[in-house]
């Protein structure tokens, strides 16, 4: 009786030093400050992710080249066009290698700031397993928003713009129109 209460005591402290560890990283949620992430960007030069949301607020996309991601890439070029004159700064992190990324890039003419991160380490710091991941950090690097998914139809960042009007105080942009358009250009 003895050797199973110590067993089970011990189990308790496993579990609760287990427990611990775990939360001792901060969960990334909304209301929560954005984690510690440095990036190299399309030039090659390191970005600060607090540097930049010290400056106002940014959008993060991680994401890839697939398909999906591909055709959401003009509405977050549209989120980037639009916003940007308000402070916006929008980043793409792409899992796959520099090269490739480079060449997807010239290829769908990315204007916005971009890295590579072909290890996947971003999903890891920013606590997401789901592929495109966006989240909007507010200037100071308060999280506003996490929207995760694909959504080739636009809407989903129909509705990320729309809460990036607010956080900016500047209209709101209808990406998907701004989209529609164009295409029939």
């Amino acid at each position: 009786m003895t050797r199973l209460l110590s067993a089970g005591i011990v189990l308790c402290l496993v579990a609760s030093f287990t427990f611990a560890q775990d939360s001792a990283k901060p969960k990334v949620a909304v209301g929560t400050k954005a984690p510690e992430f440095v990036f190299k960007d399309q030039s090659g030069k390191v970005v600060n992710l607090s540097e930049l949301t010290a400056k106002g607020p940014v959008l993060v996309r991680l994401t890839c080249g697939c398909s999906g991601c591909d055709k959401e890439l003009a509405y977050f070029q549209e989120i980037d066009a639009a916003y940007k004159k308000f402070g916006l700064t929008s980043v793409a992190i792409f899992k796959a290698p520099d090269k490739e990324v480079a060449k997807y890039a010239a290829a769908k003419k990315i204007n916005m700031l971009y890295g590579v991160d072909a290890k996947g380490d971003a999903w890891n710091i920013f606590q997401t397993k789901t592929m495109p991941t966006n989240f909007l950090i507010g200037k100071g690097g308060e999280i506003i928003k996490i929207a995760p998914g694909c959504d080739t139809s636009g809407l989903l960042a129909k509705k990320l713009a729309e809460q990036i009007a607010r956080t900016v105080d500047a209209p709101a942009v209808d990406v998907r129109s701004k989209v529609e358009e164009n295409k029939k250009k």
